[in-house]
């Protein structure tokens, strides 16, 4: 039987295991709008907040079936993606006012999803053909599962995605994702209740959500400020 010491060992490690877990869970994160001071400094830290990746083995022969990375472009991330870009393309005032506006603009109708992914087999990851082995959904905790409208293929990432997407490699495909912000009866499709949302990959080989969970209030921010125009200070310079 175990002893007393080797128990209290055993609990050291669990705390110890789940310390670390808790240490390297991804932030959490908000959908609220407004204005953000962001240097172009940040963008590094900003992209580390907004993307996700996960695994999908296949334990009986330890195959890695799907690897796939994904950066959720939202009111934040965009928000430092333009401070990022208008300082290395040196915008003028005018143009990093109007690529933030139109950025931001965007966010209103739909959610968009940088995606890469690897396999063992390239044809089933082509998400724009009827070939590929996966369905793509934005799902959130309250049950809302919503298809994509549109899934654009990445065919050959030029210096803007390497640079912006850094996991952008020559041995993954790159795919950019669209769902709707809302659904045709006027319903969010990330509900205002929500703790979490995420991308799922599903098939006959299984499944693998990345998810984001929500600032408590997160969701519903997203929702009160959605009806009127972008807030839009003068950009970062």
């Amino acid at each position: 039987m175990p002893t007393l010491r080797s128990l209290a060992g055993a609990l050291a490690t669990i705390s110890l295991l789940s310390a670390a877990l808790v240490a390297c869970a991804p932030p959490r994160v908000t959908l609220a709008e407004g204005p953000r001071e962001y240097v172009p400094f940040d963008y590094d830290q900003i992209l580390r907040r907004w993307t996700r990746s996960g695994s999908l083995v296949a334990l009986a022969e330890l195959d890695d079936l799907l690897t796939v990375t994904t950066t959720f472009e939202s009111w934040d991330f965009r928000w430092a993606y333009s401070v990022r870009y208008a300082d290395d393309y040196r915008l003028t005032v005018d143009q990093r006012r109007d690529l933030l506006e139109r950025s931001l603009r965007e966010t209103r109708a739909e959610h968009r999803f940088y995606v890469t992914l690897h396999g063992p087999n390239r044809r089933w990851n082509q998400l724009t053909k009827r070939s590929s082995a996966w369905v793509l959904r934005l799902v959130d905790s309250t049950g809302n599962e919503t298809a994509p409208l549109r899934i654009e293929a990445v065919r050959k990432p030029g210096a803007a995605e390497v640079t912006y997407f850094p996991y952008t490699t020559i041995w993954r495909q790159a795919f950019r994702v669209t769902f709707p912000v809302k659904r045709d009866d006027g319903t969010p499709t990330i509900d205002a209740n929500s703790t979490s949302f995420g991308l799922r990959f599903a098939g006959a080989l299984g499944h693998q959500d990345l998810t984001w969970h929500l600032e408590p209030g997160g969701a519903q921010a997203r929702e009160i400020a959605a009806g009127g125009p972008p807030s839009v200070a003068r950009p970062a310079m």
